[in-house]
């Protein structure tokens, strides 16, 4: 079966994910850690590519963006793998791939969904037990969203930017959602499209999208036949 191509709906975020082959670690220490994000940061800026939030993670990476053009978001992953391979190599000894194949990539529809994946992508550290507060993770885009630190990196969504009228009561309602935590539904709801591809977004928008490229997993077994003949 062939593969299907990258979805893309222009004005809608894509959710990245980037796994390191078979589970191998892809930062070794803190110097790791801030070289790939000056080289996301970078790569960012050349394609003219959005990123609204991002964690880093022992082996695998998040990526929260907005592509205005179809190939963008493949655009800044070669770029940003490329460079970023070929330093970690270089650095640690090592030849031969780094990643677990082609990254994955869902659209998201931001109206239901854009503020639950920010909050999926900053609460891994903590599902992970790497720390028990998300701000205490220093390799994601938390502490810019609660304004802790000043993460030139991120592009807040408009979505992100109605949750108050001033930085303190943006800050202070994310503060909120992330202290809520994320109820099941949704956090498998977005693992499972995040892992898989399919858009994640309201039944209606995902079938009018679906008319030109399938936007969800077909239904198990074989199709009926039809009593027409």
């Amino acid at each position: 079966m062939s593969r299907l191509s990258r979805l893309h709906v222009p004005g809608l975020p894509q959710l990245i994910l980037q796994r390191g082959n078979n589970g191998t670690s892809i930062f070794v220490d803190e110097a790791d850690f801030s070289h790939y994000r000056d080289f996301l940061r970078n790569a960012a800026r050349e394609v003219g590519l959005p990123v609204h939030a991002y964690v880093l993670m022992p082996d695998h990476v998040h990526l929260l963006v907005a592509p205005a053009e179809e190939g963008a978001a493949g655009s800044l992953m070669q770029r940003l793998g490329r460079r970023y391979v070929r330093y970690f190599n270089d650095r640690h000894a090592r030849t031969g791939t780094l990643w677990e194949g082609r990254y994955r990539s869902t659209v998201i529809e931001p109206t239901q969904y854009l503020l639950s994946c920010y909050r999926y992508i900053e609460l891994n550290p903590v599902r992970a037990g790497l720390v028990t507060e998300a701000a205490h993770y220093v390799w994601s885009s938390c502490r810019h969203h609660l304004g802790l630190a000043s993460e030139p990196l991120v592009t807040d969504h408009e979505r992100y930017w109605a949750l108050g009228n001033t930085p303190f009561e943006r800050q202070a309602a994310y503060r909120s959602l992330l202290e809520a935590g994320e109820p099941s539904a949704e956090l498998a709801a977005i693992r499972y499209a995040a892992h898989r591809g399919w858009m994640l977004g309201e039944p209606d928008l995902v079938s009018e999208v679906g008319a030109n490229r399938r936007t969800a997993p077909l239904p198990k077994g074989r199709p009926r036949r039809s009593s027409v003949s």
